[in-house]
């Protein structure tokens, strides 16, 4: 039964990033599991820089989008944030169905914790998952695709981003040539 939960993870090698595919009209955008591997790295150096709880935050990034592994990749101009979240949810509690108890419920707190993004932890998760979104973004505008079709990623980024350090990281970003 824990194959199960591997192959989900799995399967995000299958699932496109569909805010590239809608918005640059890319066929082969990143994986979400491209990305939430490139999260994991962030936090992971953001954590032990900031000294926060590495341990509870790469689960978290770990985590974060495995629902997707069921329901896809759902951007904001396609469902609600409050519909996206119950579909996640449901996705996430049958995922971890068959996990052993102990580990189910820490994955299911952890789980709700980013849903609910409370802790200082899902805050960064958070906002390291805007930043890599720009750091995307920055690669496919080096890669020829349009600025301006860009720019809405950019400024979703820039309008989450909070923390001191990772809004001089974003700035870094965008002033890349």
């Amino acid at each position: 039964m824990i194959l199960d939960f591997f192959e989900n993870s799995i399967n995000l090698k299958n699932i496109p990033r569909q805010g590239w595919r809608d918005k640059l009209s890319m066929k082969h955008p990143e994986s979400v599991s491209d990305h939430s591997y490139s999260v994991a790295i962030m936090c992971m150096v953001i954590s032990d820089m900031q000294n926060l709880n590495s341990e509870k935050i790469l689960k978290m990034a770990l985590l974060h989008d495995l629902a997707e592994s069921q329901i896809g990749d759902f951007t904001p101009d396609q469902i609600d944030k409050e519909e996206k979240k119950k579909i996640e949810n449901t996705a996430f509690e049958k995922i971890t169905k068959y996990l052993p108890e102990e580990i189910k419920i820490k994955y299911l707190e952890i789980w709700a914790d980013y849903q609910e993004n409370i802790s200082e932890e899902s805050k960064i998760v958070h906002q390291i998952d805007k930043l890599e979104m720009a750091l995307q973004a920055k690669k496919y505008q080096k890669e020829g695709y349009d600025k301006e079709k860009l720019q809405q990623f950019f400024d979703s980024a820039k309008e989450e981003i909070t923390n001191s350090q990772l809004k001089e990281l974003f700035i870094q970003i965008i002033n890349e040539k």
